[in-house]
């Protein structure tokens, strides 16, 4: 389980997230939606240590993230990671690239580390690009290859920051399914999106942010179909 508790992070005087409170269970997917800088990827940068927090806890399985006494580089190899730019090492092949990280950090032999890379690689629908390098693939091809690259690591949670947002429209779909196939799988998964289909079919939970704060987390059904804060109300007339 991830827990957030009464979370607060300044930029400076810039107060980004306000008070923060949120339980993420092993197995759920919570899509986080509202509109750009109101906190949404700040949080899931807290989450994985990658942004220090001035007031609150965050704690995954019941270890503090943000304790000095914490192996963060230990604990972030439960927290997959995607990024909205996928950053693959251009003179690597796809196999090479997923590979690298079981290998430099889980101290795998290189033939293990080749055998989940490409076992991953598969999962996500590139099998047939093992030996092909990052500049010769989609964006969308990228995109999988970085969620592969992730879950070489074999996490128990999967935090996507808009990781279709710097797609073309024609290529957003295939990710889209690959994280639908995660969420079949029983993954858990904390999704910054803009892709309201995907929160409202996808997502157990979706959780509604308004210029630092949680405004409102519940079903998509109650969230889509009936929310309770006018921020909801306003933001989603605004989409749709």
């Amino acid at each position: 389980m991830i827990e957030i508790k009464q979370l607060h992070k300044y930029f400076g005087k810039l107060h980004v997230l306000q008070g923060i409170d949120l339980n993420v269970n092993k197995g759920e997917v919570l899509s986080i939606i509202g509109s750009s800088g109101s906190g949404k990827s700040t949080l899931l940068y807290c989450i994985n240590g990658l942004e220090p927090i001035q007031q609150g806890q965050i704690t995954v399985d019941g270890i503090p993230v943000h304790e000095p006494k914490t192996d963060i580089n230990k604990l972030r190899q439960k927290l997959g990671m995607v990024f909205q730019q996928w950053n693959s090492f251009p003179h690597l092949t796809a196999l090479e690239n997923v590979a690298l990280a079981p290998k430099i950090v889980r101290k795998m032999s290189k033939d293990a580390a080749k055998t989940i890379a490409e076992k991953q690689l598969r999962h996500v629908g590139l099998g047939d690009k093992l030996d092909v390098y990052p500049s010769a693939l989609s964006g969308g091809q990228q995109q999988r290859l970085a969620i592969a690259r992730a879950l070489a690591m074999e996490p128990e949670y999967m935090l996507f920051d808009e990781a279709t947002s710097a797609l073309d429209p024609e290529l957003v779909g295939e990710v889209l399914d690959t994280m639908r196939l995660l969420a079949e799988e029983g993954m858990t998964m904390i999704c910054v999106t803009h892709e309201m289909s995907f929160a409202r079919d996808v997502s157990d939970r979706v959780a509604y942010f308004h210029q630092g704060h949680m405004e409102e987390v519940g079903p998509p059904a109650q969230i889509f179909g009936d929310p309770q804060s006018p921020h909801t109300r306003k933001f989603l007339a605004s989409v749709r």
